[in-house]
Formats: C-alpha cells, sequence, structure tokens
C-alpha cells in the first residue's frame, strides 16, 4: 500500500510539474509594417470594435483596456483580457511590433511564445488585419493610453492542466483575400465576428479552421454568462421556422444584430449590439444564414 501511495504521489508530481511548465511555441521573425490611410483606420476601427469589444472593449470607461473574462469557470481560475490601449505600461500596441499583432491573431501565438486560444481568427483576410493594426496605432479615443490593469490572469492546477492539453497553434494562413460574393462574406463575417463561438454547441468544442464543421453550427445551445453572472443559452440562429429564426425579415435580422431587438424581445449581454457594422454586411450575414440547413433544436435563448 505505501509502495502504490509512494507512485501515485510521485506520479503527481511529474504531473504537476509538466503542467505547471509554461509551453512556449516560436513566434514569428517576419518583418511587416500596416498600411497606413483613412479607410484602413475607419475599416479598422469597425472591425475592432465589432471582433474584439465584446473581450476587450470597457463601456464605462469607453477604451479597450480589457476585462474580465465571465465564461472562464471558476475552477480554472481568473482570465482577464489585454489592455489593447497604447498605454506603454500596460498595453499591448507599444509592445506588439505589427508582424507580432498578425503572427498573434491568425496562430493564437503572442510575443513571449504563448499560446492564447481565445484569440484565433485564422481565416481572417490580410486587408482586414492590417486595418486592425491601423486603428490600435491610432489617436482615437478608445486606443489611447489607458494606464490601468483591469486584473491578473491566473490560472489553477485545473486551469494550466486544461490550456496545456489545448495549446495546439494553427498553422499561419498567408495570402488570404476578403470575398466579393455576398453569401461567402456573410460567411466570413459569422467566422469573424465570432457568431458561430456562441451559438454552436461549446464554446470549447470550435472549429477554428473550418467553422461549419464545428459540432451543433449556429443551432445554439452554448452556456454563457450574462449580466450579473446570470445563464444564459445562445439562441438557434438558423433558420428553422420554429426554434430558430426563419420568420424573421431583413429588417427584422437588422434590428437584432445592430440594436439589439429581436422581434420578441430585447437581446441580452452577453450578445453584443454591432451597430458599427454596414447594413450591407449584416445584410450579407442574412443572406448565408438562408443557406445554412435548418436545425430544430430549442434554446431559452438571450
Amino acid at each position: 500500500m505505501k509502495k502504490f501511495l509512494w507512485i501515485a504521489g510521485l506520479s503527481l508530481a511529474i504531473v504537476a510539474t509538466v503542467i505547471s511548465c509554461k509551453t512556449r511555441f516560436e513566434t514569428t521573425k517576419a518583418q511587416y509594417k500596416a498600411t497606413h490611410s483613412d479607410a484602413a483606420f475607419e475599416r479598422g476601427k469597425e472591425l475592432t470594435f465589432a471582433v474584439c469589444g465584446g473581450c476587450h472593449y470597457d463601456n464605462h470607461v469607453h477604451k479597450f483596456i480589457g476585462k474580465q473574462i465571465q465564461d472562464v469557470p471558476g475552477i480554472a481560475g481568473k482570465v482577464y483580457s489585454a489592455n489593447l490601449t497604447q498605454s506603454k505600461s500596460h498595453g499591448i500596441a507599444p509592445q506588439y511590433s505589427d508582424a507580432e499583432i498578425r503572427y498573434l491573431l491568425k496562430t493564437g501565438i503572442a510575443r513571449d511564445g504563448r499560446f492564447l486560444a481565445y484569440m484565433l481568427r485564422p481565416n481572417m483576410a490580410d486587408n482586414d488585419i492590417n486595418d486592425i493594426i491601423v486603428y490600435l496605432r491610432s489617436s482615437d479615443s478608445a486606443v489611447s493610453p489607458g494606464d490601468t490593469t483591469v486584473g491578473l490572469t491566473h490560472f489553477t492546477f485545473i486551469g494550466k492542466m486544461y490550456m496545456n492539453m489545448h495549446a495546439d497553434p494553427l498553422a499561419y494562413k498567408q495570402d488570404v483575400k476578403l470575398p466579393t460574393d455576398k453569401v461567402a462574406m456573410g460567411y466570413y463575417l459569422v467566422d469573424n465576428l465570432g457568431c458561430f463561438h456562441c451559438h454552436s454547441k461549446k464554446v470549447t468544442k470550435l472549429n477554428l479552421l473550418n467553422p461549419d464543421q464545428t459540432k451543433g453550427y449556429l443551432a445554439g445551445g452554448a452556456e454563457l454568462k450574462g449580466a450579473m453572472g446570470k445563464k444564459v443559452t445562445a439562441s438557434n440562429i438558423t433558420f428553422d421556422k420554429n426554434t430558430g429564426i426563419g420568420n424573421y425579415t431583413a429588417e427584422q435580422f437588422r434590428a437584432a444584430l445592430m440594436e439589439g431587438k429581436a422581434p420578441d424581445r430585447e437581446l441580452q449581454p452577453p450578445m453584443p449590439k454591432f451597430s458599427m457594422l454596414k447594413t450591407e454586411e449584416v445584410d450579407a450575414i442574412y443572406a448565408y444564414l438562408q443557406t445554412v440547413p435548418p436545425k430544430v433544436h430549442a434554446t431559452k435563448g438571450m
């Protein structure tokens, strides 16, 4: 019995040592500078609010100073999103080169070699990444220096174990172009805005390279945390007429996405209001969703 306990204790110690070691990956050595223009700034602002705002934008101070990610289970620890402002003491923008920001968004690998599983946008077009970088380097008030930190990320033993088990950076996809077809653009936006992250079965079971192969794709069911920590279930946004959005008109869909007003209710956090999107982009999402096979899946919805 003593021998068994000794072996078990040793095994646990070895596992703990391995898990506690921070996994590091090779970072980029590319020489890249974003191309600045007024159009790039405007597009970059739209994308930064739409893609990054949900996790990094603080509505109280109106800056991208970061905040606690509420959907991380307490058993895994506490996770805080990064300060994206130009703060030299706390922001990532002054610390990262343009090439490092682009590489992080594509692969999930930070400049220090850490893998950040929740940062990935592998299918984002090169032009869009360029424009996000342009905005982060701009003088806009939302990214002007916010010299504060909202908290330090701390993973428990279980959290470290999970992160190390899922430390699987993606290969860097080069020469990704923006779609020109309306339906293809809708799919692109569902991917890069993160719609499928929440509106599929589980946020931990996403197929980031091929979103439409994610289990329960767009049929809802993922459990999230809303205002005051209240549990909410993501809605089915396929065009099933009874359990999805099959009865939405284009105008109703625009109101839901841009104003947070569904035909029968006000949408609840963590569903954001995509007021920064252009009408034609929202219409492209609507056109794409009409092509997704309807799925019968009743959820409580947000």
